[in-house]
This record gives C-alpha cells, structure tokens and sequence, in this order.
C-alpha cells in the first residue's frame, strides 16, 4: 500500500475574497505584516483624515496575487467594487501592498489627484514605501511612513517627500594606521632586544653555575 501526498497549492488573493466596505473599513492587512500598535495609529489618522478634508485613503496588504494579477489592477478592481458609482470614488485612494513581490500600487480618485499628483503618487510607491522593503522589509516603517506622506499632502500641506536612502559601503580595514605601525615597531624592538639579551645571559649563567656545582 503507498501513500500519495498533493502539495495543495499556494493561496492567492482575488478582489471577490476582500471583504465588503463599510465605515471601519481603513485597513485591510490581509497578509499580516501590520502591528496592531501600528494598525491603531495608521487607522487614527486615516479617520481623523476624512473628517477634516473629506480626502479618503484606505490600506490593503495581500499575500500572493491571483495569476496575471499586478498590484495595480488589483487596486483598480478594488475601487471598482468598492465604489461602483464613479462619482462615488473621486474623493478616494487605496493604496495595495503585495508581500511576495513587494510590490505596491496606489490608486486615486479624482479630486484627490488635484492635491496628490501623479508625480508623487508614484514616489510614494517607489521610494516611500519601497526603500523601507530594500532596508530589511520592513513593512511596518513603509506602512506608517506612507500614511504620513498621504495626510500631509492631502491636507494640503507640505509634501514631506521620501525618506532618505543611505547605501553605506564602510568597510572594516585590515591594514594598520601609521600610529598603529610605529607604535607595534617600538613594541617589536624591545621584544627583540630582550631575545637578544636572554640569549647572550642565560648560555653563561648556565656555563657559570656548572662551573660552581663542578668545583
């Protein structure tokens, strides 16, 4: 009798499997990467923004898209279900984040373009979000990073740009300083002078002491 093991295939995401909206729908971590400390906070300023501007941004993070799938037809598809009347959507923005590929995508309404321009719509994608990834992914720092950036733009105020990518190339030398060298130099000298002396001493204490212990 033998036994056939199927390895089941990987799970993917489709637009059919995200829940429907509602009004505490802010985020959507659908692959897992959000803290909830950090969920919390992102989730308070996505809200504090509607009430103020009107401006909606909404987060979805999902493990492996379906076959074909890009993050940015996925968003489309998601505005599309989401907000079916395309009057409904002008005021909106959903940003997908795909943690196979890392891989992001951010959608925006309308109005919201007129404040969030295409220029930094696509900055945000590909540094705010994408240079915490490159750094370790660190899906939390890109996440919080990208809510700031959105609210402080769609609230009309100073675009606080990407963060700052630091490529370090420091490597530890394996060769001494000058100090280093002439310091080991005085130290080899004694250490040579000593040799030298224990060399010259210690045959003619021997010799010496033989010379007593015979006599």
């Amino acid at each position: 009798m033998s036994t056939l093991a199927i390895a089941a295939p990987a799970l993917a995401t489709g637009v059919y499997q995200i829940p429907p909206l509602s009004d505490s729908t802010w985020i959507v971590d659908d692959a897992g990467l959000i803290s909830r400390i950090n969920e919390g906070k992102i989730t308070e300023r996505l809200q504090d923004l509607a009430q103020s501007t009107g401006n909606e941004v909404r987060f979805v993070t999902i493990h492996r898209l379906d076959y074909g799938e890009t993050p940015a037809t996925f968003a489309d598809a998601l505005m599309e279900k989401w907000f079916p009347a395309p009057e409904s959507r002008t005021n909106q923005s959903i940003l997908v984040l795909d943690d196979v590929t890392n891989g992001a995508a951010l959608k925006v309404g309308d109005a919201s373009a007129e404040m969030l321009s295409a220029d930094i719509a696509t900055s945000v994608v590909d540094e705010t979000i994408a240079i915490p990834l490159r750094q370790g992914n660190k899906y939390n720092q890109a996440l919080l990073t990208a809510s700031d950036r959105l609210v402080a733009v769609l609230s009309g105020e100073t675009d606080p740009g990407p963060p700052a990518e630091v490529n370090s190339f420091e490597m530890e030398s394996t060769f001494a300083s000058a100090e280093e060298t002439e310091e080991n130099r005085g130290s080899s000298t004694w250490i040579v002078v000593g040799f030298l002396v224990a060399a010259t001493v210690i045959p003619m204490a021997t010799y010496w002491i033989y010379l007593a212990i015979g006599g």
